[in-house]
């Protein structure tokens, strides 16, 4: 049976970071799919991962990511690559919601070293 996932029709649903929500598409060891939301003045801690290569899509306001020390701006319909590696992470500077598209590979399971 072929399923449509959505917010309400998925995995899983999770709360992370400082109140942010996350929604499970695809969650599976080579790969995982996922859709987050952070609140206005949010982020998570800078970290990275040894394995997994991961790819944001922003849907929705301005993702202000630290990438090896180097800060990018990524605005609404543009997307944005992660090396394994690459110390990262992801912050909303805005009074807006951030909405994301966080695609994974291999997926992050047990795979994520916090720096800070």
């Amino acid at each position: 049976m072929i399923e449509i996932l959505s917010k309400e029709n998925c995995s899983n649903h999770y709360k992370w970071g400082d109140n942010c929500d996350g929604w499970n598409f695809v969650s599976k060891a080579d790969a995982a799919i996922k859709q987050e939301l952070m609140p206005a003045q949010t982020a998570e801690k800078l970290h990275f991962h040894t394995y997994a290569e991961q790819f944001f899509y922003i849907l929705k306001g301005q993702a202000t990511f630290l990438i090896e020390n180097e800060t990018v701006l990524v605005n609404a319909n543009k997307g944005l690559q992660i090396k394994a590696g690459d110390k990262h992470k992801i912050s909303n500077e805005t009074d807006q919601d951030l909405e994301f598209i966080l695609f994974s590979y291999p997926s992050t399971q047990n795979d994520r070293t916090d720096c800070e």
